[in-house]
């Protein structure tokens, strides 16, 4: 399995396999609605492909947090008949291992906090997803010393 930069090409591909992966209205979620005419950080936008075929995909996008910037992760999926495989690790792994170099020096996802911790994430106290989000779901990972606040799109003037 080969981990690749998503090509704007690739983009119906990957829609297609969160429409597969996510329940109906993945897109009502508050982190759908921090993405809303943001274009997403394309050098972390990366595909995993196995036989020509599409496997997995991250994506992460430009936020605010109290002003400060930081590069939202996912969604991240892996196609159902691929899991299992390590896919998502790596998917994950690779993103967080380059992002300090791209100058992204703080990530933020929202997850579960036994599977992101062994990837270095930890519950941000300080940090507000927009709601209906579970406060023990934010996980960060970087510099977030000092950052505080609501997380906010990257176009809005900051908080």
């Amino acid at each position: 399995m080969e981990l690749e930069q998503e090509s704007p090409d690739d983009w119906w591909e990957v829609e297609a396999l969160l429409d597969l992966c996510f329940a109906p209205g993945r897109e009502a979620l508050s982190s759908y609605r921090l993405r809303e005419g943001v274009a997403p950080i394309a050098s972390l936008c990366r595909v995993g492909r196995g036989d020509g075929a599409l496997a997995g995909a991250i994506r992460a996008w430009p936020v605010r947090v109290g002003g400060a910037p930081a590069a939202l992760v996912g969604p991240v999926a892996v196609h159902p008949t691929r899991q299992g495989e390590g896919l998502g690790a790596a998917l994950i792994g690779d993103l967080a291992e380059r992002a300090p170099s791209l100058g992204w020096s703080r990530l933020l996802l929202v997850g579960d906090a036994p599977y992101y911790g062994r990837f270095g994430f930890s519950r941000l106290s300080a940090v507000e997803m927009p709601p209906p989000t579970n406060p023990d779901r934010v996980l960060g990972r970087g510099d977030w010393a000092g950052v505080a606040g609501l997380v906010t799109r990257w176009g809005d003037p900051p908080a």
